[in-house]
Parts: C-alpha cells; sequence; structure tokens
C-alpha cells in the first residue's frame, strides 16, 4: 500500500493524480541532479515492474478495478515524461502540465488500455503511454521555450 500509494500522496484529499505527479517530481529531480535525466527511463521502468506488482495486491485486498489512492502509475508516467529533458524548472513544469493532460484525457492508446486490460497492469500502462506522449511533446516543444 505504501508503494501504492506513492508514500501516501495517493490518499491525500481531492485529485489523488496529481498529488502523485507533483510528488513524483522531487524524486525525480534528484535522480536527474544525480545521474542524468536518462536515469529516469529507468527509474520509470523499475517503478513500472513495481507498480505492477504493487496495484495487483492493493485491488485484490480491496476488491476495487482501480482504487484512485494508487498514484504509482503516475510517479512512473511523470518520470517517463521527463527522462528525456534538461534539469530545468520551466521543463519540469511544463512536463508536469503535459502529463496530467495526456493522462486525464487519455488518448488512443491509453483509453483502450483503462477500458480493456485489467489488474495492475491496466493500472500502470495507460499513464505509461500517457508519459510517453508527454515525454516526446516536450521534448520536441524544448527548442522553442525561451
Amino acid at each position: 500500500m505504501l508503494l501504492a500509494t506513492w508514500f501516501g500522496a495517493g490518499r491525500l484529499p481531492a485529485a489523488p493524480g496529481t498529488w502523485g505527479s507533483l510528488a513524483a517530481l522531487p524524486f525525480a529531480w534528484g535522480m536527474a541532479m544525480l545521474a542524468g535525466p536518462s536515469i529516469l527511463f529507468a527509474a520509470a521502468l523499475a517503478a513500472l515492474l513495481a507498480g505492477i506488482w504493487a496495484s495487483e495486491a492493493v485491488t485484490r485486498a480491496s476488491g476495487v478495478k482501480d482504487p484512485g489512492e494508487i498514484v504509482i502509475d503516475e510517479v512512473a508516467g511523470q518520470w517517463l515524461a521527463l527522462a528525456f529533458v534538461p534539469l530545468d524548472p520551466v521543463a519540469y513544469a511544463l512536463g508536469f502540465a503535459l502529463f496530467r493532460i495526456f493522462d486525464i484525457f487519455k488518448p488512443w492508446p491509453a483509453n483502450w488500455i483503462d477500458r480493456s486490460v485489467s489488474g495492475g497492469p491496466g493500472i500502470m500502462l495507460d499513464d505509461i503511454v500517457a508519459g510517453a506522449y508527454a515525454g516526446i511533446l516536450l521534448y520536441f516543444l524544448l527548442p522553442y521555450l525561451p
């Protein structure tokens, strides 16, 4: 439960996905400072795998298909969105906003995954798609930012 809720961030009132994404940012910044932004790709993959396990355990224990308090999926997606951008506050703010937009609106195939894939993989994979979309768009937008 601790991992699935990202140390309780998913239990904060209102908008757990936003809280989870925000809680992922300081960890992303710290990892990128220590090892460069590309470490976030490996971290997103590790969070994906750990998140599938943790999400599956929480859904089985609770009997709820996709509990809102599970936000490890937002952590993995947010880290993926930031994996190929410089360590920069503007890039991180834009990466946060883009990820939340793609996570909320779920363009294909994220919407298909959200509807069709159950359990831990379903919880995690739609956010990985949202993170990939956000990361790609962010990568191409950065040269045009001040």
